[in-house]
């Protein structure tokens, strides 16, 4: 199979947010990063975070086996720290070998919940 994504990633936009409405952990706030990985090889994942206010966190380190797909809350990220709530961060993230990485969160400070969607941004390589 042709190699499909790339590399390095960046999502530029990312918040959790330290409350939720309903229940756990279905409706738990949260930003996760979805990881395909179509090769024959497993993908060595690192997450970097940045702030505004501080060093980069991280790297958050996770495997992507090879021709499966990984849905990575960052709410569960805690080595090398948890990612700090409320509080404005993005991420790099760059794996071994190309992967696709979609965004999502889900925003449940309401009753009537938000969510969002969007590819990540595939940096040239």
């Amino acid at each position: 199979m042709n190699p499909v994504g790339r590399r390095t990633w960046a999502i530029a936009e990312g918040y959790i947010p330290s409350r939720s409405h309903g229940p756990e952990p279905e409706f738990t706030s949260h930003e996760t990063a979805c990881l395909l990985n179509v090769s024959e090889h497993e993908a060595h994942v690192e997450i970097t975070i940045f702030l505004s206010e501080r060093d980069p966190a991280g790297p958050y380190r996770v495997t992507v086996p090879a021709k499966r797909t990984l849905h990575l809350r960052f709410n569960n990220l805690h080595d090398p720290e948890p990612i700090p709530r409320d509080t404005d961060y993005s991420s790099l993230i760059t794996s071994d070998v190309p992967i696709v990485v979609q965004h999502t969160r889900l925003d449940s400070r309401q009753s009537r919940n938000a969510l969002l969607s969007t590819i990540a941004y595939a940096a040239n390589e």
